[in-house]
């Protein structure tokens, strides 16, 4: 297969999944917030059907993340299966599919509903067969399960568009798209987490490694799930509370066993164990929402999923991804590192905002920056990775 990849011929920038959809993926999750904070200060008005809050989430589970996704999945299917990755003409058809959607979207009111919620899902819907007709043809059976949040994905979305139309504003859909995409988070994260952190260890600092998968990590998948679902279906219930509690504890401890405080020399490595560190607080922080009422809002823990988990996750990932499979030197420069606070920053100010902490407009405005930062930041300096022939050079 080596060899085959090395004798395509076409435009380096469709050579794989991860270079169209990283660059163009990152630079939608940074400029979408010079639409999405004139639109919450009633700025800005959209020709959308959706409100701004859910023209916001929509783009985020939706729009920026099923294209990270994508870049992800058809890169690492590949070497699952040892076929030919995606690329050239039906990587570009793709994209411009994945363009169309966001268009649709986003002058929705310019279309029927119908037509916006086809183009708009169309996406996903056509990744997730490419990575089924992959991993059958391939015979990789134990990798299917990776579909099984890409599908809640596409349902969540139906679910959304739908929800918009017939209810004014979606609500259970929201809730779906968080949990399918932490779901996602929980079964690839559990599995380059401790790898990268085992091959980094053994090589450089010799000693205490992750536990290997376990029936432990399968249980608290299971429990985040069903947490998770509870969360979907009884927002504010209290066995929804108990369940978070019960999940967070288990991610926590799951978190703890990856041996993540070893590996502070190596921001790749370091910044994949932050970024899952969001999902345990995410889940405390959902728990204590309904467990307090009013003293704290849910709106904490939703941002640190959305902004920590999937943010920093998406930027970890897309960043090693991207040195990686360019065969440029797996190492954090000064410029990636700020990338990697950024992210953080916007979580944590966002997480502040939701907890009612300090200036409100303040912390909100730094959390649009931050964001900006991050991924903006990374389009410009990953986009030579990105866009031109591999090199063995940074």
């Amino acid at each position: 297969m080596s060899s085959a990849r090395r004798s395509y011929q076409g435009a380096a920038f469709l050579s794989g999944g991860f270079r169209p959809f990283f660059f163009f993926g990152s630079l939608y999750a940074g400029l979408t917030i010079l639409l999405w904070l004139p639109q919450f200060y009633d700025e800005l008005e959209l020709a959308s059907r959706f409100a701004p809050v859910d023209w916001h989430v929509h783009e985020l589970y939706f729009g920026f993340l099923p294209a990270i996704i994508t870049g992800f999945l058809f890169t690492a299917v590949p070497n699952w299966t040892g076929r030919m990755p995606v690329r050239g003409m039906p990587l570009l058809l793709l994209l411009l599919v994945w363009i169309a959607g966001r268009l649709a979207v986003s002058f929705s009111n310019l279309l029927d509903w119908r037509v916006v919620m086809m183009i708009d899902v169309s996406f996903l819907a056509l990744v997730a067969a490419v990575i089924a007709n992959e991993i059958t043809a391939g015979k990789n059976w134990r990798n299917l399960k990776v579909l099984m949040p890409v599908i809640l994905l596409i349902g969540a979305n139906i679910g959304f568009h739908m929800e918009v139309q017939f209810d004014g504003a979606s609500d259970y859909s929201r809730r779906a798209a968080a949990s399918a995409v932490i779901l996602l988070i929980m079964i690839i994260g559990g599995r380059v987490i401790p790898s990268f952190t085992r091959n980094w260890l053994n090589r450089e600092n010799p000693g205490r490694l992750p536990v290997p998968f376990s029936r432990f990590d399968a249980v608290a998948i299971l429990i985040g799930f069903v947490a998770m679902t509870s969360w979907v279906i009884a927002p504010e219930a209290r066995a929804t509370g108990g369940g978070m509690v019960i999940a967070s504890a288990a991610h926590f401890a799951r978190l703890a066993r990856w041996a993540g405080d070893r590996t502070l020399r190596d921001s790749l490595v370091f910044i994949l164990h932050v970024s899952y560190f969001y999902v345990p607080l995410g889940f405390a922080l959902i728990a204590a929402a309904v467990w307090l009422g009013d003293a704290i809002p849910q709106a904490a823990g939703i941002h640190a999923l959305g902004v920590g988990a999937v943010g920093g996750m998406t930027l970890s990932v897309m960043a090693r991804a991207s040195l990686g499979h360019t065969e440029r030197p797996l190492h954090a420069g000064g410029a990636a590192k700020l990338l990697f606070l950024a992210v953080n920053g916007a979580a944590a100010a966002r997480i502040l905002a939701g907890l009612d902490i300090g200036p409100q407009d303040m912390l909100i405005h730094a959390a649009g920056l931050f964001w900006m930062v991050a991924f903006i930041g990374f389009g410009v300096l990953f986009s030579r990775a990105l866009l031109l022939p591999q090199s063995r050079t940074a």
